[in-house]
């Protein structure tokens, strides 16, 4: 029986190599661990995963080196050693000529590049930027490290490395496109000076439409304070539940399934149906934002928020062929942490196409060159 015992250190063998890829956001920390391919995609077949429920700290110095360090190397090194041996007949020859080399060992597992992608890297992410390229080679042999804005590794999820745009909503919601040579923004400005179209957004909007029934305004909803008091309570009592939340948006998207339970009801109630009309086309404008201005888009949906379904689909479809009828919407081959993997893989490989910039996509010099 072969050992299964890795090594960190990437200089120690030539052999087809692992990458890493990261996602760390408001839910936690995911890791993969999977194995790069010659043409730049991660080979699924060999492929690992781990998570934590614990969400990296943000601080004075925005998000915390220390404290994603302390989360990810053990979660790696774990990745590393239950990687186990690979059966004879998945090696290639070069794999093979490695064994030969280690004396007939199965060879060092080694990580030829780590992708991070984090919620906030572009405004907040200066800490990691000083001080991952050089912690990382320290404890993994890392020398290949791109640094990413969650928004970027939802994209490369969804559309992998070809131009077009994506939309990535949930709880919040941005809209990034690129045509290869440079990156476009909408929105993804939180949900006090944006993110409009997300489920924040759909959630404080019903949450109105329901204090206006309440106090007999016009523009409310009967239906919807309807659901306010069975999930919340006695309407008077909402802005002391909700003000004091410090994942105040987390609790206004809570409410956006309610919003298009009722827009889906027999009858329909007109405003929960208003309110997905008006997110539907938040969503499109963000999306004709960011889509390259030549040829056909590939549009790709990413993110919770579109498990909503018709309620809110079927008026995103009309809104995306008015403001953008030479866009082609496509599904999204694989979510932020498959993006991860994806962008590890293509800068193993040297086959990275998406623009580089500082902030979005950061890849530092390489370590040791």
């Amino acid at each position: 029986m072969r050992s299964s015992r890795r090594s960190p250190d990437v200089r120690t063998a030539a052999v087809t190599p692992w990458v890493l890829g990261v996602d760390s956001g408001g839910s936690g920390l995911r890791v993969a661990l999977a194995k790069a391919s010659g043409n730049g995609r991660p080979d699924t077949g060999h492929a690992a995963t781990t998570a934590s429920r614990e969400p990296v700290r943000t601080g004075p110095a925005g998000i915390d080196a220390a404290h994603l360090l302390d989360q990810l190397l053990p979660m790696a090194r774990a990745l590393l050693d239950s990687a186990g041996d690979l059966d004879a007949g998945d090696w290639d020859a070069e794999d093979r000529d490695a064994e030969d080399r280690h004396g007939g060992s199965t060879p060092p597992v080694t990580i030829g590049a780590v992708a991070i992608g984090a919620a906030g890297m572009a405004t907040l992410g200066d800490d990691l930027r000083a001080r991952l390229p050089g912690a990382l080679e320290s404890a993994l042999g890392v020398r290949r490290l791109a640094l990413a804005a969650d928004a970027v590794t939802a994209y490369a999820g969804a559309l992998g490395l070809r131009p077009g745009a994506v939309v990535a909503a949930g709880t919040g919601m941005i809209a990034l496109g690129t045509d290869l040579s440079r990156w476009r923004r909408a929105d993804g400005w939180g949900h006090l000076l944006g993110d409009c179209g997300s489920g924040a957004w759909i959630g404080r909007a019903g949450l109105e439409a329901a204090m206006r029934a309440h106090d007999g305004r016009s523009g409310g909803s009967r239906a919807l304070l309807a659901r306010v008091e069975a999930v919340f309570g006695p309407a008077p009592e909402l802005p002391g539940l909700l003000y004091p939340r410090t994942d105040r948006p987390a609790v206004l998207a809570s409410f956006a399934p309610e919003v298009a339970r009722c827009a889906a009801a027999e009858p329909a109630d007109p405003v929960a149906a208003r309110i997905l009309r008006e997110a539907a086309g938040h969503i499109a404008d963000a999306a004709a934002a960011v889509c390259p201005p030549s040829g056909e888009c590939e549009v790709a949906l990413t993110g919770g928020l579109f498990k909503m379904g018709d309620p809110l689909l079927v008026p995103l479809r009309d809104a995306l062929t008015e403001r953008l009828p030479h866009a082609r919407t496509v599904p999204a081959a694989g979510d932020p942490l498959a993006g991860a993997v994806r962008v590890a893989a293509s800068l193993a490989t040297d086959g990275l196409r998406l623009p580089v910039d500082g902030r979005l996509l950061h890849v530092p010099t390489e370590q040791g060159s």
